[in-house]
């Protein structure tokens, strides 16, 4: 565990893998926190530095008054990779983290080498839904919509399970206002120009069952970039990481494998 200062916040980082491996960057999704990819990390090859955060305004990241905007997640992300001098990352992010993923390798071409999209789209809803969203957590807390984030989050098999229960435990201690603040940034935040302008390796990942951010949601984003790679892991929703990470290790590690080292 580990506290760096970036862009004006604190954010907790845990490293693993081999310190002088090529360097593969992980964000999470609204509402989790660094620990969406525990069960991944350990089916990924050992060679590589596997680098995971907290996104300002969750887990045990400081939580700035909101809103926040894309440019400040991005920022983050930016100064994260700065200041562990990491140089250029692979930058796999889930929904909100994919966003952030887009948005840094349009601003900072040099910092991103390859380019995982899970789960995510270049614009996730609109403005309306999102402030909808807010007003309805800010009115009644984050407590009161819960089982619908879980009911789109997890496809049915998984949602049965008590392991979901511990998942919401999770959303539950979410800081409301980091929680909020990155609602903001998605509701305005439109990555359609930035993403189909980019150049580089992509894989992008979806759920079969993602109630959040469907597959052919997925599938139109990555056909903004000219060659990337699309996969669907049957069965899975939103954080098919956490609900199937064999068949998440199997699409990612032959990229990763690929182009870390590029």
């Amino acid at each position: 565990m580990r506290a760096i200062s970036a862009n004006g916040v604190t954010l907790h980082v845990q490293t693993g893998g081999n310190p002088a491996g090529a360097p593969v960057l992980f964000a999470n999704s609204l509402g989790t926190d660094l620990r969406l990819w525990d069960a991944l990390i350990a089916l990924l090859p050992p060679d590589l530095r596997l680098i995971r955060y907290d996104m300002r305004g969750h887990g045990l990241s400081g939580c700035p008054d909101g809103p926040y905007t894309m440019d400040d997640l991005t920022a983050d992300a930016e100064a994260l990779i700065e200041t562990l001098e990491l140089g250029a990352v692979t930058f796999v992010g889930l929904s909100i983290g994919g966003m952030v993923g887009q948005s840094l390798a349009a601003r900072r071409p040099d910092l991103v080498r390859a380019l995982v999209l899970s789960n995510t789209a270049a614009r996730m809803g609109d403005a309306a839904s999102w402030d909808a969203r807010i007003a309805a957590i800010t009115a009644d807390g984050l407590a009161s919509m819960a089982d619908a984030i879980l009911d789109r989050w997890f496809a049915p098999r998984f949602r049965a399970t008590p392991e979901a229960d511990l998942w919401g435990a999770m959303l539950a201690r979410t800081p409301q206002t980091g929680y909020l603040g990155c609602c903001a940034a998605i509701a305005n935040a439109d990555l359609t120009d930035a993403t189909q302008a980019l150049r580089l390796p992509t894989l992008a990942i979806a759920g079969s069952d993602d109630g959040a951010s469907p597959a052919d949601l997925v599938a139109a984003t990555a056909a903004l970039v000219p060659g990337a790679a699309f996969h669907v892991i049957d069965g899975t929703g939103h954080l098919p990481c956490v609900e199937d990470p064999a068949a998440y290790a199997a699409i990612l590690t032959p990229f990763l494998k690929e182009h870390a080292n590029v």
